[in-house]
């Protein structure tokens, strides 16, 4: 009667501790974010076709933007680096999908034990026969041989949502590379269009220098004629010098800008190829924006956004798995002896061993609540992330469009710019020759048109790089 009231004294107990380790706080959830706009400008556009969509070898023209492209893709460090960091997540994956079967084992073992006469164990072996007039050895051997499994059921859900939050990862980490590759692309492409433009500017300075150096002899033989004074051509030499100053100082750029791109593809200092055409001819490739909505399938920072927190909802559902009972299996089969001999007689040889543990939590529950708070923290920091990246891709595609825009406009009245001071170059020179008009006159018109023809050509790099961004910020590049 008194075992039977202790069974169901027990019984109450594990029921209780069952209850108590099923009660699991509820996680925090944000507030819904503003939807995506309709549009990138002010009018509603439903035009669908989308730049990003475009393969980066189709996109790109210049045949050696092509080439470059494809060795940084070989050879870039920090892509090299993604795609160790996508090894890691895909390992992890086989580490979670591991642990949702039996770890098994194989034991063997060999060992020997002396107790005192005057014990329990010590007494009992003395009086025990193991045969037949054959009494138990002391000291008492013990060898092994067994097979052995462990094994946690995943009743809720627990290993197997953990699998799940390490898949999103390895997804994500793709992604991530994705978005490595998109920008690695920009960059080389942004820094090539600065090249040429350098090429260019340097040309420009040059034919400037020829154009000064022969105002310069001008002034020359008008001094020696009484025309003009030593202040002329001293402020003519000095605007000659600048010059020369300026064509090296566009030596150094492009030298510096050769040595990034050379670095973007892995490879130590050498002359970079590049086309030698007019760089003011070359044209902005067309970009067609498509619907903001498109960003979420093609933006691989958006991608990635959403895949970690799609993990970090995965991750609260396994740390509230905690707060719940989990449910153990042990077994254990082989032969055991205190001979080695004897390992193999069967059946008395025979060990084998089940067992079944049920175990909710009860002392350690703060441990788990804290445990439960970060993961549920971590999962509001995933989700205003991804809100945070729609947004940032969304400014980022109506910045170059607007940029695209107004860049055109730019150049446009910036090319009317340079044709104007050219032609008042080529008057000025002529009223200089003929002594209506002073050195400064001359000075001034050839200073302004020198600007006006390197702010163009800048005007121009613009133009290129940024038709290059708004391809990466619609999410193309990657494919």
């Amino acid at each position: 009667m008194y075992k039977f009231k202790a069974y169901q004294y027990s019984i109450a107990l594990g029921l209780c501790l069952a209850v108590l380790g099923c009660k699991a706080p509820v996680a925090e959830t944000a507030t819904a974010s503003a939807p995506v706009p309709e549009s990138f400008g002010t009018t509603k556009n439903l035009d669908t076709v989308n730049t990003g969509s475009m393969k980066w070898r189709t996109f790109f023209k210049d045949q050696n933007l092509i080439d470059l492209i494809d060795v940084a893709l070989k050879n870039n460090q920090e892509l090299n680096i993604t795609l160790q960091e996508i090894e890691i997540a895909k390992n992890d994956i086989r580490v979670k999908k591991g642990l949702l079967l039996p770890s098994v084992g194989v034991r063997a073992g060999a060992g020997v034990e002396k107790v005192g006469r005057y014990t329990s164990q010590g007494a009992g072996d003395a009086t025990t026969e193991i045969k037949p007039g054959v009494e138990t050895p002391d000291p008492l051997g013990d060898f092994t041989i067994a097979a052995y499994a462990n094994w946690e059921v995943d009743i809720w859900k627990k290993l197997r949502n953990s699998k799940k939050a390490a898949v999103n990862r390895y997804l994500a980490t793709v992604e991530g590379k994705n978005f490595v590759i998109t920008n690695l692309i920009a960059e080389v492409a942004d820094s090539y269009y600065e090249l040429l433009a350098l090429d260019s500017q340097l040309e420009i300075v040059k034919q400037t220098i020829e154009l000064q150096t022969n105002a310069l002899e001008i002034v020359k033989i008008q001094k020696q004629a009484a025309r003009a004074t030593e202040l002329g051509v001293q402020k003519f030499q000095a605007e000659v010098l600048t010059s020369k100053s300026l064509e090296f100082d566009i030596l150094q750029k492009i030298k510096e800008n050769e040595n990034k791109i050379n670095f973007l593809l892995g490879r130590y200092p050498q002359e970079v190829k590049r086309t030698n055409s007019n760089f003011l001819t070359l044209l902005p490739a067309e970009v067609n924006s498509g619907i903001p909505s498109q960003l979420l399938m093609n933006r691989p920072d958006v991608k990635q956004a959403e895949l970690e927190l799609v993990a970090a909802k995965l991750d609260v559902k396994v740390a509230r798995a905690e707060f719940y009972p989990s449910l153990d299996i042990s077994a254990a089969f082989g032969v055991q002896a205190f001979k080695p001999s004897y390992l193999f007689t069967f059946p008395e040889s025979i060990l084998y061993s089940v067992a079944g543990d049920l175990a909710a939590p009860l002392i350690n529950r703060n441990a788990i609540k804290a445990e439960f708070s970060s993961a549920n923290a971590r999962q509001l920091q995933a989700l205003y992330n991804y809100d945070r990246t729609i947004l940032n891709a969304y400014l980022e595609v109506s910045n170059q469009l607007s940029k695209i825009d107004n860049l055109q406009k730019s150049y446009d009245l910036k090319s009317q710019q340079v044709d104007a001071l050219n032609k008042s170059i080529e008057v000025s020179n002529d009223l200089f020759k003929s002594a209506r008009v002073d050195y400064f006159e001359v000075l001034m018109t050839q200073r302004d048109a020198l600007e006006s023809k390197l702010e163009l050509i800048d005007t121009k790099k613009e133009q290129l790089n940024a038709a290059v961004y708004v391809y990466k910020d619609l999410g193309g590049g990657w494919k």
